[in-house]
């Protein structure tokens, strides 16, 4: 799909202009479904003693909010390329909304996990995000645009981890709802909101920099979706992608893994926390956990951006030598966090770790916009799946009896470190190299006659 007028600077005061307004939104929407997906994770503590929920059970819990969203993303891929980005986030966001909102109705394990994995859903939205800010910024920073808008999005990631534990101790310490009343009514708060972003999203934004899918097929501008109905088998036959599901499974699908499990990781294996009541357990564990997330305000965006810049020095090859070195720096981090014990030394590791398994997820994803461009939407959520299927095959290392969590994390920083060779597969002609060099050299010169603005 070969779309014009992409935005070759990111003008981040700028809220006029398609482009910038998708950008804002996208990663505002990915915020807020990041916040929701993973709103319950920091008040597990109460929830688990709640409904008297075993490790294994636990467990289930983890692998289920994870596992639906890898088929979800897998289809709106697809749906991006055939209706466009707008009213695919639309869709995702109301619809996702209802079971954010329902987990409140859970009485037990079984109906508490039902709506888990519903809600996993919403995790589709980080491929609608990438999609959007694909279409609408050119190559010399469209790394960077992506990586900022998914790593703002999973600030969501963290800032839940901070704010739920608040927003539970008002309903329950000012308002004066009882613990179960009051991480019911957190959720439900979490799920109106996403509700009313998704009416926003669709009055605020449109698909392309020229207007709507409908718009620009009407004028023959871009192919018919029945065009576009054998991407995803195009796709999928290339090796590359995979290489790259595999690869992105080894970073998203640890921030994943440690969104879920870092709160009950300090709790349970630092002695800090057991002389606490629950409440102020709760706190303090989210606080730390949400340290992991906030790194999202900047270090995604940094591996989008080196992307970018090792794209400028050396061509689609050097963003894919950048991936592999921030990757297996990853699995070190990870590694080195998983041994850690006193609670002073574990903030910094997983801070160190964080920075990297983040610069990992945007060097990913400044890589995919260049590896098929008629099946954009289809390469953004096979790759995108493969984030939430690294969370469910990680999944299983929690629920175990057989291990400790410390091992679990030790066994998959290995893992990662592995991964990280797989980048020597995805490799690209000489063609592709000459046409995005092209690309980016009357991007970069756009750059240049453009106005600068406050922006990068």
């Amino acid at each position: 799909m070969e779309l014009q007028n992409k935005a070759a600077r990111i003008n981040l005061l700028d809220f006029k202009t398609p482009q910038m307004r998708a950008f804002h939104m996208s990663w505002f929407a990915f915020s807020l479904c990041f916040f929701a997906w993973f709103g319950i994770a920091p008040l597990m503590k109460i929830v688990r003693a709640e409904m008297s929920l075993s490790k294994e059970q636990i467990g289930w819990c983890i692998i289920g909010s994870v596992s639906i969203t890898v088929l979800a993303r897998l289809f709106i891929g697809w749906l991006c390329d055939k209706i466009g980005p707008r009213l695919a986030y639309t869709g995702l966001l109301l619809v996702g909304s209802i079971p954010v909102m329902a987990i409140g109705l859970a009485t037990d394990y079984a109906s508490f996990l039902l709506f888990r994995v519903a809600i996993g859903v919403i995790g589709a939205s980080f491929v609608i995000t990438q999609y959007h800010t694909s279409v609408m910024f050119a190559p010399n920073c469209v790394g960077t645009a992506n990586a900022t808008t998914a790593g703002w999005g999973n600030l969501g990631g963290g800032v839940t981890q901070l704010a739920m534990p608040l927003v539970f101790t008002f309903f329950v310490g000012t308002i004066g709802l009882t613990a179960a009343a009051g991480w019911r009514a957190s959720m439900f708060i979490a799920g109106v909101m996403c509700a009313l972003t998704g009416i926003a999203y669709y009055f605020l934004t449109q698909d392309a920099p020229d207007g709507n899918f409908s718009e620009l097929r009407a004028k023959g501008q871009i192919s018919e979706k029945a065009a576009v109905n054998g991407t995803f088998l195009e796709a999928c036959r290339d090796r590359r992608v995979w290489a790259l599901f595999v690869i992105y499974g080894a970073c998203f699908g640890m921030e994943l893994t440690i969104n879920n499990v870092a709160a009950l990781y300090f709790v349970d294996y630092f002695d800090d926390f057991q002389q606490m009541d629950t409440v102020k357990a709760v706190g303090m564990a989210g606080l730390i956990a949400s340290s992991f997330g906030l790194m999202n305000i900047f270090a995604r965006t940094l591996g989008g951006a080196f992307g970018d810049k090792f794209g400028e020095k050396w061509g689609l090859s050097g963003r894919v030598k950048w991936l592999f070195v921030v990757l297996f720096c990853e699995g070190l981090a990870l590694m080195l966090f998983s041994q850690m014990n006193v609670l002073m030394l574990a903030i910094p590791s997983l801070v160190l770790f964080s920075l990297f398994v983040q610069m990992s997820e945007g060097a990913t994803f400044s890589v995919v916009p260049f590896i098929n461009k008629r099946a954009l939407g289809s390469v953004a959520g096979i790759v995108g799946a493969g984030g939430n299927a690294g969370a469910v095959a990680a999944g299983f290392l929690f629920k175990t009896e057989a291990i400790t969590w410390p091992a679990a994390l030790f066994v998959l920083g290995a893992l990662v470190t592995c991964c990280s060779f797989l980048t020597f597969a995805v490799n690209f002609s000489e063609t592709a190299e000459t046409e995005a060099r092209a690309e980016t050299d009357a991007a970069l010169v756009d750059r240049r006659q453009t106005p600068e603005l406050v922006g990068v």
